[in-house]
């Protein structure tokens, strides 16, 4: 008899198959996800039904839990119908993701699918009364003219997607997008109630709009002490003005493959270290990739895509030289921590080597996953790994921008900012250089409230860590904390502290 965490994670991954196939669980290459808004609501009737049977389902507590979040996570991107209107990011716009994964999965058994998906995704584009930002339909619209100018790519096979990539492209052309003064979710139909929403799943803790928008103004303020007394060591001088200048026009990298040594001396340092603070250590290995050139005017700057779980494949850690000659080099170190070890390489290898249920190693929960990354990124300080007080610099440049994501996100999407203030706040506040800025400005409006997850879960994750050392006094044991913390995969954060706080009870 099938379980019902086994038929949450048959739906989450019959939800996102091109992830089943890139974190290696077999049964999924076959298949896209159907963008139609029939099969949306198909799926949203399959995830109340699970609901409606979560409490009596006999799963133990932590499972259940999981199981509610991953539904009601999912019901709420159907509600919401981001769809409609997110058209450019690479990691969240249908579309723009396709085109990015394609290089990086076997797109073999699915290639007829693809003229298809983008069928559907016009066809929503086009009959929605959300609409977005003009710029965005624009930038996807360059995307795929990209993709289109290059040569023939090997997963395109002897099916035909130019066709319908070249019509969707005059789609988004031909949209009468938003203007950058209303770039929110408030500025759409049912825009705060699904702004509520989501900011509830992505940080699965009781925080209101405003109350997030408050603690990200005062961490940003209190972030500018900590640059001052590391400043004074670099340049000898304590003038954060001065110390955000330095950081934008000095420290910058020579060239593209400089980014690359940096992030495996990085991450070999951390493994080396790691057995001192952890118990658990992942048997997949990781190795560092430059993006290819095709995708880095719209991929993140840096990420992590999972091991295969038969360990057919090594985690990849994908760095974009993006602009590289611009960008400070003192962000190498504490992106490397965040995205290997011991951040999600780590993290995401320990749990898929459990024998957790699937839907516990594969859950998507962004306060729990994001949250682990931005602990890790100060824990690195902990463990001796940054090698200078340049890298430390920008252990606080990246601290910045998760405190400031918390006062942009909410701006935008429950205040009503224009996009050209939510980019003076992060000039203002962060040492981003300008580029990175618009990036990360178009990341948020087209994936709102995911950006609250990193500093809301760090901030869990040291609370309930003081909690632990303070009850357990000279018996608490870091490299236990840790384990704790990882072998149960991701679960929301109310249901971690249910977790510590048993630990603590029974150590």
């Amino acid at each position: 008899m099938t379980s019902l965490s086994d038929e949450m994670f048959q739906a989450l991954m019959d939800w996102n198959p091109v992830f089943a196939t890139l974190v290696g669980v077999p049964g999924w290459d076959d298949r896209l996800d159907d963008l139609g808004t029939d099969a949306h609501q198909a799926m949203r009737a399959r995830l109340v039904d699970v609901l409606d049977r979560v409490d009596d389902c006999g799963e133990d507590e932590v499972t259940r839990d999981v199981i509610r979040h991953q539904a009601r996570f999912i019901i709420t991107q159907i509600d919401a119908r981001l769809v409609e209107h997110t058209v450019a990011a690479a990691l969240t716009a249908p579309v723009a993701n396709l085109l990015t994964l394609s290089s990086q999965v076997d797109f073999s058994r699915r290639r007829h699918l693809v003229p298809e998906f983008v069928r559907q995704a016009g066809r929503r584009l086009r009959e929605t009364d959300r609409r977005p930002l003009r710029r965005h339909a624009v930038n996807g619209a360059a995307h795929i003219a990209r993709f289109l100018d290059s040569p023939k790519q090997e997963w395109e096979g002897d099916v035909d997607v130019r066709t319908e990539l070249a019509r969707f492209r005059e789609t988004l052309l031909s949209l009468d997008g938003r203007e950058d003064e209303q770039a929110g979710l408030c500025w759409l139909p049912e825009g705060e109630e699904n702004y509520a929403k989501l900011v509830r799943d992505y940080t699965t803790a009781s925080y209101t709009p405003a109350e997030l928008h408050r603690l990200g103004l005062d961490l940003v303020a209190s972030l500018r002490e900590e640059y001052a007394e590391i400043g004074s060591r670099v340049w000898g001088t304590t003038d954060v003005a001065e110390i955000f200048q330095r950081l934008r026009t000095d420290l910058l990298w020579a060239n593209e493959d400089d980014m690359r040594t940096s992030a495996v001396a990085a991450m070999e340092r951390a493994e080396a270290e790691a057995p001192r603070w952890f118990g658990r250590l992942p048997r997949a290995r990781c190795e560092v990739r430059l993006v290819p050139e095709i995708d880095r005017e719209t991929a993140p700057l840096a990420y992590y895509v999972d091991a295969a779980p038969d360990g057919s494949r090594p985690g990849v850690y994908w760095v974009n030289p993006l602009g590289a000659t611009e960008r400070s080099r003192t962000l190498s170190e504490v992106v490397a921590f965040h995205e290997t070890v011991p951040g999600h390489h780590l993290q995401l290898s320990v749990a898929a080597e459990t024998e957790l249920p699937n839907l516990r190693k594969f859950a998507f929960i962004d306060a729990y996953l994001e949250g682990w990354g931005l602990y890790t990124e100060r824990l690195a300080d902990e463990m001796g790994l940054y090698s200078s007080d340049e890298a430390r610099l920008g252990m606080l440049g990246l601290d910045a921008m998760r405190a400031g994501r918390l006062v942009v996100d909410t701006g935008l999407h429950a205040l009503g900012w224009s996009r050209q203030q939510a980019v003076d706040y992060l000039r203002e506040n962060t040492v981003m250089p300008d580029a990175e800025i618009q990036s990360e400005i178009d990341r948020y409006v087209e994936m709102p409230g995911q950006a609250l997850a990193y500093m809301v879960g760090r901030l869990e994750i040291l609370r309930l860590r003081a909690e632990a050392k303070a009850a357990l006094g000279d018996r608490f044991d870091i490299r236990a904390f840790h384990d704790l913390v990882l072998e149960n995969g991701a679960v929301p954060l109310s249901t971690l502290g249910k977790l510590v706080t048993a630990w603590s009870g029974r150590v």
